[in-house]
């Protein structure tokens, strides 16, 4: 499996939750995933967990005498085997294997409204829509055809 890289000083591999630092409020991360033969990246983020609302069994409503319905369920995510939400590269990592991929950290955030900002910053910093890129778009906003009359 190839594992996620922090891009920082450290120069360290990610494996686990306990590999991360400052893990205990580390909610997600900015990612960046480049293709080594072509160059082609893809910039995205990425929850370490889900949250997700289930409804209670009624052995449950009756084991703690509760009257609701649904109860939340939080768990972590599939963070150490996701290749990012872009379906042309989902397939290229297919076909080509994961070892010609590289999948690097780029930040960890502690609140969802950070990880939206850092996710928008490095897209931007990047310059996803303008370069060799896999992004098609940014906050499905702002499209890589809307820039080609500038």
């Amino acid at each position: 499996m190839n594992d996620w890289f922090i891009k920082s000083t450290t120069k360290k591999y990610i494996k686990t939750l306990e590999d991360i630092p400052n893990n205990e409020h580390v909610i997600g991360f900015v990612y960046k995933i480049t293709n080594l033969k072509t160059g082609k990246f893809y910039i995205g983020k990425k929850n370490l967990f889900t949250d997700r609302k289930t409804a209670i069994t009624k052995k449950e409503k009756l084991a703690t005498g509760t009257r609701k319905r649904v109860k939340r369920v939080i768990k972590e995510s599939n963070w150490k085997t996701y290749w990012g939400s872009c379906k042309e590269l989902s397939e290229e990592v297919l076909r080509l294997g994961e070892s010609s991929y590289k999948r690097e950290i780029l930040e960890f955030c502690c609140t969802k409204k950070y990880l939206n900002y850092c996710e928008l910053k490095h897209q931007v910093i990047n310059d996803v829509l303008g370069k060799n890129s896999y992004n098609g778009n940014i906050l499905g906003k702002y499209f890589s055809k809307d820039l080609e009359n500038c």
